[in-house]
């Protein structure tokens, strides 16, 4: 069964940074593209970012290519968000998604709880 736990959200700063994580298990991870998207109270769930299974290609969304990078360990099976420069607008729930690489929810079929991130200024 395949599953997936985000870990390393919370309360940060405007400016500030953190590192989200997703551990996956269940699925051989390497063989398939890891995602974060992220959802705010009354809005669509939307796409952050992307890589590729090997971790050679990434894909971010025009607003987080400067401020987030995508990472993964396949030896530890686990992806990671890393985010800069934090933004109140950064502040929602955190879902981590395993499938095809793509921008939309449509490629992913499995996903994590997600991990709550609140920005205050």
């Amino acid at each position: 069964q395949v599953q997936l736990v985000e870990s390393g959200g919370g309360l940060v700063q405007a400016g500030g940074s953190l590192r989200l994580s997703c551990v996956a298990s269940g699925r051989t991870f390497s063989r398939y593209a890891m995602a974060w998207f992220r959802q705010a109270p009354g809005k669509e769930r939307e796409f952050v970012s992307a890589i590729s299974g090997s971790g050679i290609s990434t894909y971010y969304s025009d607003w987080a290519k400067d401020r987030f990078t995508i990472s993964r360990d396949n030896a530890k099976n686990t992806v990671y968000l890393q985010m800069n420069s934090l933004k109140p607008e950064d502040t929602a729930v955190y879902y981590c998604a395993s499938g095809t690489a793509g921008r939309t929810y449509e490629y992913y079929d499995y996903w994590g709880q997600g991990t709550q991130v609140t920005v205050s200024s």
